[in-house]
């Protein structure tokens, strides 16, 4: 009897599981030893993958770690699309779940930040705002409303993500201090970055993308002194694809 598709799937993933019953090879024989051969080359691609897909998890936990991360996260996460882009999302909220990774409070925040550098980069193109639309009287900038770009991410967590992530990747980076960060990521020609927000910047930010106009957005951050520095980083991370005055055109006559 040949397996249903739940069974031979299952088994796939579960290296400790019986081979499913009524596979056979091309000429009749069972198809016992192709059947290993195929679970193992599957796990081992996903495995790649979710190396590829968090480099920062990988650096900090070991490769062999990862590699045992990797494993039980396969078996409780099959694919749910050939594509692999988009293999792993669900990790951060795993390693959450694991008591083997519990005293590592930061991990799944840093994985959530390798998760968005990874959409920044697949995500949709966008042009940059011109210039000559900046070109506003400050009343008429205070009133316009922003479209940012969709390769833009905003990350807020009570760890230092950021100066994590940097240590990890750049060994001359310092050690992180304690604080909590909240990271712009941007991609400019294409070349996902991540940035430090002072004080109230991701609440600017989230207004802004909630259609907010650019002074009550600042009103939404009180904590926010200046916005200029933010909207500089929109700029130079072309993550600002239009601005639009909302002030309304006086009638003629």
């Amino acid at each position: 009897m040949t397996p249903d598709q739940t069974t031979f799937h299952d088994a796939l993933l579960d290296p400790a599981a019986a081979i499913p019953g009524g596979l056979s090879d091309g000429e009749g024989r069972p198809a016992g030893r192709r059947y290993n051969v195929y679970r193992n080359n599957v796990a081992v691609s996903l495995t790649e993958a979710l190396h590829t897909a968090f480099p920062t998890i990988a650096k900090l936990i070991g490769a062999e770690n990862m590699d045992g991360l990797a494993g039980l996260f396969l078996r409780a996460h099959p694919p749910r699309t050939p594509l692999m882009m988009h293999y792993g999302e669900d990790l951060p909220d795993f390693i959450a779940t694991l008591p083997q990774l519990k005293h590592l409070t930061y991990l799944p925040d840093i994985a959530r930040l390798d998760v968005a550098m990874r959409q920044s980069y697949h995500a949709a193109d966008a042009v940059p705002v011109d210039p000559a639309d900046l070109d506003l009287t400050p009343e008429a900038l205070l009133k316009s409303t922003a479209t940012l770009a969709p390769s833009l991410r905003l990350l807020r967590s009570p760890w230092p993500i950021l100066a994590i992530w940097t240590f990890a990747n750049d060994p001359t980076a310092p050690k992180p201090a304690e604080g909590a960060q909240d990271i712009l990521i941007t991609r400019p020609d294409y070349d996902p970055a991540p940035h430090l927000l002072p004080p109230g910047g991701a609440d600017f930010l989230t207004a802004l993308a909630q259609g907010t106009p650019l002074g009550d957005a600042h009103a939404a951050a009180p904590d926010l002194a200046d916005p200029g520095p933010v909207i500089t980083l929109l700029l130079q991370g072309q993550a600002l694809t239009s601005l639009t005055n909302q002030e309304p055109v006086p009638c003629p006559g």
